[in-house]
């Protein structure tokens, strides 16, 4: 997974990583960090494993694999433009991704799929793999180990209060 560590090593990524760091230092809720990133990258890749959505072929797997830790890495990265502009995370994630990706190789097909899990993930009711992934996103918060979880703003049915997946 060359290009997963490429995204990870990317100048703009590591800006937009410490920018968030930043401003979520003194976030009392869900700080959006490279754990969970690779959170939900990797609930997205079992979940699919677990579904039978990946491919019978080996290296079809793969690179659908690679697609979901591409796309679990950059989902929230935009999320510093949100706070210091208003603009939607989902789409400040995927106009940031959008240049990450290409110097990091990866096809127009490969880049388009990955931009639509990301402008996707805040979506709820999708099928195939951009269902896996909003569900993954979901299922990345521990809220039953928030020591917040009182005065979340998350309504109760989507926090998730028990261990499960």
């Amino acid at each position: 997974m060359e290009r997963i560590n490429r995204i990870w090593c990317h100048k703009i990524y590591q800006d937009c990583l410490r920018q968030i760091r930043t401003l979520e230092k003194t976030r009392e809720f869900c700080r959006h960090t490279p754990e969970h990133f690779l959170d939900v990258a990797r609930l997205s890749y079992i979940l699919a494993l677990e579904e039978g959505s990946l491919p019978d072929k080996k290296a079809d797997r793969e690179r659908i694999k690679e697609l979901l830790y591409a796309a679990g890495l950059l989902h929230d990265i935009g999320r510093h433009l949100q706070y210091e502009q208003g603009i939607p995370h989902e789409e400040a994630s995927a106009g940031i991704a959008e240049g990450i990706l290409r110097d990091c190789g990866f096809s127009e097909d490969e880049k388009e799929r990955i931009l639509h899990l990301i402008r996707s993930h805040r979506t709820k009711g999708q099928n195939g793999l951009e269902g896996i992934f909003y569900r993954a996103d979901k299922l990345s918060r521990n809220c039953f180990a928030c020591p917040v979880r009182e005065i979340c703003d998350w309504p109760e049915t989507k926090k998730n209060l028990e261990i499960t997946l």
